[in-house]
């Protein structure tokens, strides 16, 4: 950081700038805090005693902040995350939780979009998953192309998700 601060123009040693090494490595381990995560650990602890509900079960507006691996800019946005159970279900905040797990790294979104819908996949073995991402990428509004207002959208649809356009449909009408 200090050799940043060097090259940016500035003098590490002066006083408002003196902590600020220390202060951003807090914040690196911060938003970085996903590498220390094990997102399939969230999943593990399911509910098999729903009296045998099977509908489509969907989590909206779920808040990230990540960052981009190609610039180090953050990436600011929401998920969307939809399963339709087999025998078992999981409590909401692990979707939260899987969601925070894999964008408290660096990310492109559509790699970020797939390991979520992945994940679920892989360890609830669910009929179908859906997810859906917005977000707004730092790296294109406040540098490069300067476009603010913009956002991207990526989904990645699994199982009956995919297979099933009602099923697509109802799970893409619920998320709004």
């Amino acid at each position: 950081m200090r050799t940043l601060l060097l090259w940016a123009g500035e003098d590490p040693a002066r006083e408002g700038l003196t902590d600020t090494p220390k202060r951003v490595a807090l914040a690196y381990e911060d938003w970085f805090s996903g590498y220390k995560e094990d997102p399939v650990r969230y999943l593990k602890r399911t509910f098999e005693e729903v009296e045998g509900y099977d509908e489509m079960i969907v989590l909206r507006d779920i808040t990230f902040e990540s960052h981009c691996e190609h610039h180090m800019a953050p990436i600011i946005g929401k998920a969307h995350v939809g399963y339709l159970p087999n025998d078992k279900v999981v409590g909401i905040s692990k979707l939260a939780r899987v969601v925070e797990a894999f964008a408290r790294r660096f990310q492109v979104q559509e790699k970020m979009t797939a390991q979520i819908a992945n994940c679920i996949n892989d360890v609830l073995v669910p009929r179908g998953v859906g997810v859906v991402i917005e977000a707004s990428h730092q790296c294109m509004t406040t540098r490069g192309v300067h476009k603010s207002g913009v956002s991207m959208v990526t989904s990645q649809m699994l199982g009956l998700f995919r297979k099933d356009a009602r099923t697509r449909a109802e799970f893409l009408r619920m998320i709004g």
